[in-house]
């Protein structure tokens, strides 16, 4: 039996983030993985009980519920003898960590945006909120073009956040062209997007 109980949702980036760690770790065959439905507006009983903020993913090991990906990823980090996701000490560490900030950023303001225009009602949408969630999503993404060999091809806990958030774009925003233009970051994604847990781990069709 597994001793990890992964709640998710295979449409969730962030869930994706910790199921391409676990699966680079070779963790995932010790974690039982619970897909579980549940949005903004209609929660999930399961998720309550395992995090009190109501979202995914949870990681629930050893009597400890586990929230929120960057500390669930970390916490898998600890748990293997491979090469570590996310450096010890140095530059490398830092460059990680910043990158994971700007692929959740990324995620967290298109998600704003997929809401706004998703799940609230017509007649209450705020095309100006929309319209700045996508300006934050374009300066990340401008950023990490000008910033793409910092990116590399082996994954770092950073990378895997960048190249599930872009995932997401391609998934749920697929026709805000964002390839167009910044070449240097498709080239690195199309790389990227070819590991096996990367392949392993793509949301269904939608």
């Amino acid at each position: 039996m597994a001793k990890m109980r992964l709640y998710y949702s295979p449409a969730s980036p962030y869930a994706r983030k910790v199921r391409v760690a676990a699966l680079e770790t070779g963790l995932d065959k010790k974690i039982e993985p619970i897909n579980v439905a549940l949005t903004p507006t209609v929660p999930n009983a399961d998720v309550d009980k395992h995090n009190p903020i109501g979202k995914i993913p949870v990681l629930s090991v050893k009597g400890m519920d586990l929230f929120d990906s960057p500390v669930i990823c970390e916490y898998l980090d600890h748990q293997h003898k491979r090469r570590k996701l996310l450096a010890r000490k140095g530059r490398e560490r830092w460059v990680a960590l910043r990158l994971q900030a700007m692929g959740d950023g990324l995620l967290d303001a298109a998600l704003l945006a997929r809401y706004e225009s998703f799940l609230r009602p017509e007649d209450r949408r705020w095309p100006e909120w929309s319209q700045g969630q996508m300006k934050k999503i374009d300066g990340v993404l401008d950023q990490l073009e000008a910033e793409a060999k910092s990116l590399k091809r082996k994954p770092t806990l950073g990378n895997i956040t960048v190249g599930c958030a872009l995932g997401y774009l391609d998934f749920r925003f697929a026709s805000h062209d964002w390839r167009a233009k910044r070449p240097k970051l498709a080239k690195w994604f199309a790389a990227f997007s070819k590991l096996p847990s990367m392949k392993a781990t793509v949301p269904p069709p939608a």
